[in-house]
Formats: structure tokens, C-alpha cells, sequence
């Protein structure tokens, strides 16, 4: 994969588990320490060299020993005077102790000087050394003085280095994160993005122009200003993105969008602003936006108008895309998975002109990418790509990778030397379903209770006839449901006739109904399954115009994206066509409820026996769920007595 390389300087960070410091706090120490530290370390041994272990003694006690000629040598440094003594001299160095007898001694004479010494010591023949002052105090005087302005420049060119490199310093607030892309031997390309064909194909489009700008010159075309990839989450928008990276041999910029937000008003119209002249002084060039609808919402949505800082960026965006001054040679390419809240200015025609759909992978394109992501992994002989492909409809490209990645992980903690089917498959449900809940204590009414559940699941799956195969039955609990059935998808569908979607709801709702038939009960197990049925019954009433009493009268809209718009909104139906939408959704779901009970009734050998099994060991696969309904295969027996027959709805 391809990795972007940044030069910036992670602060705050320890090289170890000690927490040493590293980086700026090294430094900061270094340079404290040169300019305080060696400056008083010239002066004090200045101090330690002009002084000696002589004892200091009183100015009279040394006139004293030089009128008794005690005195041999002296040497005179301003006001200060050292020694030798002929004999030695006692001398009490503090109250209470013995006294001690010097050879040496320092005194320094009265303020003005002593007019008379320089002729008492001659007199008395002692020999007399003068050290001038200015030779020493002149150049420490100096440094002295020129001491705090050193300190002072020293710190101001640290301070003002580290601010133009640190990120978030008060230099840098205007300017662009964008990051610069740099193709490594390891960048990623075309050929490592299985599925997405028309995508690929729009952007090797894109740079074919910036490779030969003359060969649509010349008709008079000009490249779109930008380009959106739009699609669910782990689709491979970005992915994409890094491959047109790897492809083009232009400089290629990437950000997110909320590198552009600050606290500061203005900062992120600055960024944006820095962002496209470093963009056009290397035309051409790429800029990549990643989440765009971070910056790009529509304008003045929501309760108490927009947020300034934003909309000021997005504004300053709309400038650059299309404004008084062309960004020539600069195409922008965004990636958002919310193509619904973004403001109409940003997508018209003239800004991204080109809204390139990256959706979720069909059959064939989930196969290619899980042999893309099988590529460093041993897998075992008995591992099918292409079943496992069938098996996960609806699964983006990262959710496969994340299969393939749990299951080395599985093989991995059982000590395999290669990924097998089992492995395969227990990482399948792991993604799909959650870990399993090890420790749950269930009593054997509520595994009985479990067991029926998931065979009114299956039982009425397999025997309906326009219901996709059973892949599996487990009463093994995971994540946040007790047990689960799993249908294959046959093929890829797109679109559904409502005696299809009816027998889907039977299927969602022969949980509950095989409750009642055996139990004679209700229970909480069927929540979940509540829930997906109503969801899909009113997409039926309220989307796809398939209730007889509402005609073909389409009432439902997508969901609100702000709550001020929730608020401000009103209703597009009245009181009475409410109602009327609630008689629809209990009739529809009374009909797949008496569908479901039908079915089992008629298998309901199937469902015990199923259920029997289940209690035995957990789970069934698809295979034995053929042999325990007597060689039916999934999907019925077809058309027949009492249960609906296909029909144009």
C-alpha cells in the first residue's frame, strides 16, 4: 500500500517506556543550559582563578605584621591584597574554636586606599607585585553586559523557528495541511483496485488530460473543474484516490476536510486559498478532498442558521472552483459518502461536474477483491472464494478485507499452517454476527425456545419459492442475537416484485410464528425481527407505491439530515391518509405473519425434527438442512395449493 511520507515533527512523544522526552524538549533543554549555564561557568572559575585557599584576615593585623617585618611577599589586585608570612600567624577563625596557625592570608584595603603602604612595605624590604585591574574586569565587564542581549536573540530565533515548523503554531494558521503526495515502490495502482471499472475508467480520463492537454484542446474541450466520488462507507473511495496517486505523474495534494476547520474565523477560507496557488505554482496537478462534507453542507440548514467558520471556508471553495480566476490544469477530486447534505453551489455543473458513483461490489467484484486481499495469505485447498463471495451480499471492500484479515488471525490462534474453510467461515460470522458471547447461561426451555425460533427461520426459507437458499442455522449466541439464520444470494438483485418482498417478511416473521404454533407464546426473541419486518413493510406503503388502498401515491421522503429542517418541515399527507397508511402496514404484515404459520403448519415434521437437531449440536449448514427436509431444495417445491402463485405484482 502505498504510504505518505511527512517530514513534520511529531511533538510530545517518548522514545520509550521511560517517557524520555524527545524532539523540541531535548533542545529546549540544550540551549537553557549553553546560555545560562556557560556563562556563569566563566565566572565562577574567573573567581576560583583569581582566588587562592589563603585565610582572610583584618586589614590592622596585617599592618600589624608588616611593622613587626613578618611579612614576605605581596600581591596587590585593586583593593585586594594576598600574601606570604615569614613565620606563622594564629589566627581565630570563629567564636569558640582554636586557633590556627596561616602562612597565607588575603585582606583588602580601606575604601580610597592606603597613600603610605606601597612605602611601609618597601621600607621593610617586602617584595610587591601589582595585577592591574582593567585586564581582568574589562572583558568580563563585557560579557557581562552583552550577555542578556545574547539571551534574549538566541530565544527569539528558537521561538520563531519552532513555530514555522510546528503545526498549530501562530505562523502557520493560514496555511494549507495538504500533503504531498511521493510514489514509493509500494504505491498503489489500478491493478490493485479489483471492481469499480466505470470509475477507474472516468479517472484514467481525467489523467489522460493532464498527460496530453492538446488532444482535447484541439476539439475544444475542456477537463471538469472537479470530480466526486460518491458511495457507502469502505467502498474504496479513498483507495481509489491513491491510485490515481500511483498513476499520475502529476503532484498529487491530499487533505480532509476538516483540516480546513479551525477555532478562528477566517483561518479556514485562508487554507483553502493557500491550498489552490500551491496547487497551481506545480500545475498540473491533482487536489484530493477526502469527507467533503465536513466543509461542504448546505448553507444555512438547521436551527439558528450555519456555522460562520464553514461557510466561509465552503464559500471560499465555491470561489476557487469556479471563480474569476481559472484554476488551470488543477482538477479537484472529493470523496463523500453523504452526496445528500452537501450544497447545491458545490455539485452544480462548473464545480464537480462529475459525480462518479462508487457503490457496493456485486458478486464477481467481491470475488476480485477477496483474491486481491488473498494474495500474502496460504489459504487451504478447501477454501472457495467465489462461494464466499456469494455468501457475503451487501459487504463492502474493507468488510471482506476485515474477513479475510480475522480469519489468518483464527488460523493463527488454532496453530494452522494455512487458512482453511473453518477458518474462513468463523471469521464470516464473526464480521457478520459479532463474537460469540462465551459464558451465556441458557436454560433448556430458552434453547428449546431458541431452536424453534431459528427453524421457523429456515423451515419457511427453504420451502417458499422465490426466497433466496439457507446457508446456515445456528443457535449459537453472538453479538447481540441469540441465533441466526443465513440466506445465500442466488444472484444479484435489483429489483423485486411484492410477491417477493411478501415472502420476505413471512421469512423475517416465522420466528414469531413458530413461537405461537409450538409454544403457544409470544416472547422477546422476536424484537429484532419486528423491527426489519416493519422497516420493509413500510418501504412497501410509503416508497414503492404497493398498497391497493393508497394506489400508486408515493408519501415517504428520505430522512431528515438537520433537526431545524426536521422541525421546519411539514408533513406531506393528512391525519387521514396517516391512518390509512397504518391500516395498509398491519395488513401487509398480517399477510406475511399468515403466510409464515401456513408454511409451517404444512412442515411441521420439518420443524422438529430441525429444531432437534439444533438442540444437538448448534449448528446446521446448508446441506443437511437439504437432507432434514427430505431433499427439498431451497426454495420450494414451487407454485401450489393454498400459497400464492407468482404473479405481475
Amino acid at each position: 500500500m502505498a504510504r505518505r511520507e511527512s517530514t513534520r515533527p511529531r511533538q510530545g512523544e517518548a522514545d520509550g517506556p521511560e517517557g524520555r522526552p524527545r524532539g523540541p524538549y531535548r533542545s529546549i533543554a540544550t540551549v537553557w543550559l549553553l546560555i545560562v549555564g556557560l556563562p556563569l561557568l566563566v565566572v565562577w572559575l574567573m573567581s576560583v582563578a583569581g582566588s587562592g585557599p589563603s585565610e582572610e584576615i583584618p586589614y590592622t593585623r596585617f599592618m600589624d605584621q608588616v611593622e613587626a617585618e613578618n611579612v614576605r611577599e605581596v600581591l596587590i589586585e585593586g583593593d585586594r591584597i594576598s600574601g606570604n608570612f615569614v613565620a606563622p600567624v594564629e589566627v581565630v577563625t570563629g567564636a569558640g574554636e582554636e586557633p590556627t596557625r596561616i602562612t597565607e592570608f588575603v585582606t583588602h584595603a580601606p575604601f580610597g586606599g592606603d597613600a603610605s603602604l606601597i612605602d611601609d612595605l618597601r621600607d621593610r624590604g617586602v617584595e610587591i607585585r601589582v595585577i592591574p585591574v582593567t585586564d581582568r574586569q574589562s572583558w568580563l565587564e563585557v560579557l557581562l553586559g552583552i550577555l542578556p542581549f545574547v539571551f534574549l536573540i538566541l530565544l527569539g530565533v528558537y521561538l520563531y523557528r519552532g513555530m514555522r515548523q510546528r503545526e498549530g503554531g501562530i505562523f502557520s494558521f493560514g496555511r494549507s495541511r495538504a500533503r504531498l503526495y511521493r510514489v514509493t515502490d509500494e504505491a498503489v495502482t489500478f491493478d490493485d483496485v479489483a471492481g469499480s471499472e466505470n470509475a477507474k475508467g472516468e479517472l484514467r480520463e481525467l489523467i489522460d488530460f493532464l498527460e496530453h492537454p492538446e488532444r482535447f484542446h484541439a476539439l475544444g474541450g475542456e477537463v471538469p473543474r472537479g470530480v466526486l466520488l460518491v458511495g457507502p462507507p469502505g467502498t474504496g473511495k479513498t483507495l481509489i484516490a491513491r491510485a490515481v496517486a500511483g498513476e499520475a505523474g502529476v503532484p498529487f495534494l491530499s487533505i480532509t476536510g476538516s483540516d480546513f476547520m479551525e477555532m478562528l474565523v477566517g483561518v479556514g477560507a485562508a487554507r483553502v486559498r493557500d491550498l489552490f496557488n500551491e496547487a497551481k505554482s506545480t500545475a498540473p496537478s491533482i487536489i484530493f478532498i477526502d469527507e467533503l462534507d465536513s466543509i461542504g453542507r448546505t448553507r444555512g440548514a438547521g436551527i439558528g442558521g450555519g456555522h460562520d467558520e464553514r461557510e466561509q471556508t465552503l464559500n471560499q471553495l465555491l470561489s476557487e472552483l469556479d471563480g474569476f480566476e481559472p484554476s488551470e490544469n488543477v482538477i479537484v477530486l472529493a470523496a463523500t459518502n453523504r452526496p445528500d447534505i452537501l450544497d447545491p453551489a458545490l455539485i452544480r455543473a462548473g464545480r464537480f461536474d462529475r459525480h462518479v458513483v462508487i457503490d457496493l461490489p456485486t458478486v464477481a467484484d467481491r470475488e476480485a477483491i477477496l483474491q486481491v486481499h488473498a494474495r500474502s495469505k496460504p489459504l487451504a485447498p478447501d477454501v472457495d472464494l467465489a462461494r464466499l463471495a456469494q455468501g457475503t451480499p451487501g459487504l463492502s471492500g474493507a468488510e471482506l478485507e476485515n474477513i479475510l484479515n480475522e480469519a489468518a488471525l483464527t488460523a493463527a490462534r488454532r496453530g494452522h499452517s494455512s487458512i482453511s474453510r473453518a477458518d474462513v467461515e468463523e471469521a464470516r460470522d464473526r464480521v457478520l454476527l459479532g463474537l460469540t458471547r462465551e459464558g451465556l447461561s441458557l436454560s433448556d426451555e430458552e434453547r428449546e425456545l431458541l431452536a424453534y425460533h431459528e427453524a421457523g427461520h429456515a423451515v419457511v426459507a427453504a420451502t417458499l419459492p422465490t426466497t433466496d437458499p439457507v446457508h446456515k442455522v445456528s443457535i449459537v449466541p453472538r453479538g447481540l442475537s441469540m441465533g441466526a439464520t443465513q440466506q445465500f444470494q442466488a444472484r444479484e438483485r435489483y429489483l423485486y416484485r411484492k410477491t417477493e418482498l411478501l415472502e420476505r417478511l413471512a421469512v423475517i416473521l416465522a420466528g414469531r410464528a413458530a413461537e405461537e404454533l409450538v409454544f403457544g407464546a409470544r416472547t422477546t426473541g422476536a424484537a429484532d425481527d419486528l423491527k426489519q419486518a416493519t422497516s420493509l413493510a413500510r418501504n412497501m406503503v410509503l416508497r414503492w407505491g404497493m398498497s391497493d388502498a393508497l394506489g400508486t401515491m408515493a408519501t415517504g421522503r428520505e430522512e431528515a439530515v438537520f433537526l431545524g429542517d426536521e422541525i421546519a418541515r411539514r408533513r406531506e399527507f393528512s391525519e387521514e391518509t396517516a391512518s390509512r397508511i397504518d391500516g395498509e402496514l398491519r395488513s401487509i404484515l398480517d399477510e406475511a405473519g399468515t403466510l409464515a404459520r401456513r408454511t409451517l403448519e404444512r412442515h411441521r415434521s420439518d420443524v422438529d425434527r430441525m429444531a432437534r437437531r439444533l438442540l444437538e449440536v448448534e449448528e446446521i449448514a446448508g446441506e443437511e438442512i437439504l437432507e432434514l427436509l427430505g431433499g427439498e431444495s431451497p426454495g420450494g417445491p414451487g407454485p401450489g395449493d393454498d400459497r400464492w402463485p407468482p404473479s405481475s405484482d
